[in-house]
């Protein structure tokens, strides 16, 4: 460690932060260095404790070490679960590469992105990217895409517990391994809370056969939780997951705290928590705010901003407020229902007092009688540091058929060496050659069963044996539905007069009941 701290990107990065009144922990120190050294890995840190700079920094410091080793276009793609993690990571990215005096450029690529900006993007790429799994795979289906990544130093994977064990995750590493192809020495760092299989979770990340390590952090966060009971235990339900019965007690955590987040599980339990809250306390009204994936994304941002400013007293969420967004002001956490986990509880609860010397506080409030049990179960699992493993997916065929189409979309692929590299992702490692030539058949002539239909014939064999796309309408369909989440039918909320609210699901929206408007109560509420 004596040799690296008198590099001269140690130095700067040092002298960055001692400017900004904190110091390194020793895991982000033991990251900068590992990376510099040409390894990939895992890093394990708690919520708050600054695990986006410990991989994030040692691209900095490796590239004041060797600049003549970089060249110009992009360096790092950050991959990350959430949009809403996207802006955060970039603009704290960009604020920290610009004090620290290079001339970077931080990007974000995403379903929320402007057009107009992905066009740029694709012409002039930034230094770093900031991209969800669907937007990996949508640069793969670029024509010429190689030429995005070839001068690509690593690729990062933030919040990897919450991808792996899913088909998202098995996106990310297809991806991961589409991008070995162009940069056989890419780095590869995968960042995580605590998570039960934590050998397993970087060994799905990482499968290949290179110098890889994984750097825990010792620290821990302090968590207080904080069970909240009605006055009469027997009014709680034996079943239902609304617990609007604790309303009344919820108002005044709000009220005493600067400011909140309230986590429930569904869209439509956090709309009727919503109202619930303005019901019991109408000088919530706008002072408290909702936020899931189906806002409009220019008033999910317009929230995040104001929760971030401390201008909002509250905030009812879904998980979409789950990750690593660095809500400075919040100190208070209230989780309305089961976590459904431990890991996911302790992300949540990390939301409140985001630093980390401060405690986070969180308050549990059941829904019906079986969540106080449940509750006294995460106290303990909490007080042993029990977390739960998260399961990798494998042998997801649906995943590995859109990829190839992906493939054939873009540049086309050869069969024989995409199997040899798709062998060796963790998640299709046991995959047979007949259930690969089977994939093949069903892309190229729909298998034994669609073979006399043409539209499934979606890819040609080219002279050359290279599998490719040729149809504009099959590859336009393709790309407009990338993806491994499944949608309910949506339909767009507006005001009569015009006003776009955002997107609801048809099946809330036919169990919605008749009631008048509590904004304005003459006008009763039409929907179209």
């Amino acid at each position: 460690m004596a040799a690296f701290e008198h590099t001269n990107g140690f130095k700067i990065i040092q002298q960055w932060m001692t400017d900004k009144g904190i110091s390194p922990f020793k895991f982000q120190t033991d990251t900068w260095k590992k990376f510099g050294s040409g390894y990939s890995g895992m890093v394990v840190a708690p919520t708050g404790f600054g695990k986006t700079f410990s991989v994030f920094l040692a691209l900095v410091s490796d590239f004041l070490n060797h600049p003549e080793q970089y060249k110009k276009g992009l360096k790092m793609l950050w991959i990350t679960p959430l949009r809403s993690l996207s802006k955060d990571i970039a603009k704290a990215m960009q604020e920290a590469i610009d004090e620290i005096g290079l001339d970077w450029a931080v990007g974000v690529r995403n379903g929320d992105t402007d057009p107009k900006v992905r066009q740029q993007q694709v012409k002039k790429m930034p230094d770093i990217l900031v991209v969800t799994p669907e937007s990996v795979h949508l640069l793969l289906a670029q024509k010429n895409h190689e030429s995005f990544f070839r001068d690509m130093k690593c690729v990062v994977v933030d919040e990897w517990h919450e991808l792996l064990g899913s088909k998202r995750g098995v996106m990310v590493e297809l991806g991961i391994s589409q991008l070995r192809k162009y940069v056989p020495k890419l780095k590869i760092w995968g960042i995580t809370a605590t998570i039960g299989n934590l050998d397993e979770a970087m060994e799905v990340l990482i499968p290949y056969d290179i110098k890889k390590t994984k750097i825990a952090a010792k620290e821990h966060k302090k968590i207080e939780i904080i069970p909240v009971f009605p006055n009469e235990i027997e009014i709680l339900p034996w079943a239902g997951h609304l617990g609007h019965k604790l309303a009344d007690k919820v108002v005044p955590i709000i009220l005493e705290s600067k400011s909140t987040i309230v986590f429930t599980n569904t869209r439509s339990q956090s709309e009727m928590w919503y109202q619930l809250l303005l019901d019991a306390h109408p000088d919530f009204a706008g002072q408290i705010a909702i936020h899931h994936s189906s806002i409009d994304a220019h008033l999910r941002i317009w929230i995040e901003e104001n929760l971030s400013s401390g201008k909002l007293k509250a905030v009812v969420s879904t998980s979409s407020l789950d990750l690593g967004i660095d809500f400075k002001p919040v100190d208070t956490v209230i989780q309305i229902g089961s976590a459904k986990g431990v890991a996911r509880f302790l992300q949540r609860a990390g939301r409140s007092g985001h630093s980390p010397f401060e405690t986070s506080r969180i308050y549990c409030v059941p829904t019906h009688s079986l969540e106080l049990i449940e509750v006294s179960a995460l106290k303990e699992a909490v007080r042993q540091k029990v977390v739960e493993p998260r399961e990798p997916q494998v042998l997801c065929f649906d995943v590995l058929v859109q990829f190839l189409m992906t493939l054939a979309v873009g540049d086309g692929f050869y069969p024989d060496e995409t199997y040899e590299r798709i062998k060796k992702v963790y998640a299709f490692q046991e995959m047979t050659d007949e259930e690969w030539k089977s994939i093949l058949e069903f892309l190229t002539i729909g298998g034994s069963v669609l073979k006399n239909y043409e539209e499934f014939h979606k890819i040609v064999v080219m002279e050359d044996g290279l599998y490719k796309v040729t149809s504009r309408k099959i590859a336009m369909l393709h790309r407009m539905n990338m993806g491994v989440i499944v949608s309910d039918a949506m339909l767009k909320v507006k005001f009569i007069s015009g006003g776009y609210v955002g997107m609801i699901e048809e099946y809330f929206i036919s169990k919605l009941k008749k009631k008048k408007n509590l904004f304005s109560p003459d006008v009763p509420l039409k929907w179209r």
